[in-house]
């Protein structure tokens, strides 16, 4: 008789046809550590496309409402940016970020999974009051196992998931993602709600 039951060493054996398969790579960030102390990112090298990218940020939440406060806005849209590059380093990320969950599903991996990502990111930017802005846990396709996502938006104070800007750093596998929620017709993001 043949077991249906599957082992823990099948699903290593499955898990390592996966990576030589899928062309999966570890992501690693180099140049990027968290200082503890201070409480934020630090860079010991950054990219003109990642200053860029800070900037874009930037100004997209200044455009939130009249009353953002530019230093407010310049955290967040660096923070945003690079704190996810020390996340991957922590947790052991590989690409594509479907195969980062199903190597913390297993125990393979500790975090990954983007509610982990959401719960990061919040804890992080939530370190510094912010009078100007607020933060919103998002979710898509909720209780739908294959397509729920999760992830992290900011809003001017006061408003609402709709009105944010999506900041995902586990679509890109920490290099982050944003954009406007009314223009990410890749999920209908709502406010999580338990």
């Amino acid at each position: 008789m043949i077991s249906t039951k599957i082992n823990r060493a099948h699903i290593t054996l499955l898990l390592g046809s996966l990576l030589l398969l899928s062309a999966c790579t570890n992501v690693r960030y180099k140049d990027v550590s968290y200082d503890a102390k201070r409480k934020i990112t630090t860079v010991s090298a950054i990219t003109s496309a990642e200053q860029n990218k800070i900037l874009a940020l930037k100004k997209a939440l200044m455009s939130l409402g009249p009353h953002i406060d530019p230093q407010e806005a310049a955290f967040v849209a660096r923070e945003a940016v690079m704190y996810p590059m020390v996340l991957a380093n922590q947790y052991q990320l590989v690409s594509p970020p479907l195969l980062q969950n199903v190597l913390v599903n297993y125990g393979y991996r500790k975090n990954g999974l983007c509610w982990q990502w959401t719960r990061d990111m919040g804890k992080q930017l939530g370190k510094k009051p912010l009078k100007t802005l607020d933060f919103h846990h998002a979710v898509a396709f909720r209780r739908n196992y294959w397509k729920e996502h999760n992830t992290l938006v900011v809003s001017a104070k006061g408003k609402t998931v709709a009105d944010g800007i999506v900041l995902d750093p586990w679509r890109n596998s920490g290099n982050l993602y944003w954009n406007f929620v009314k223009r990410d017709s890749k999920y209908p993001w709502v406010e999580f709600t338990n």
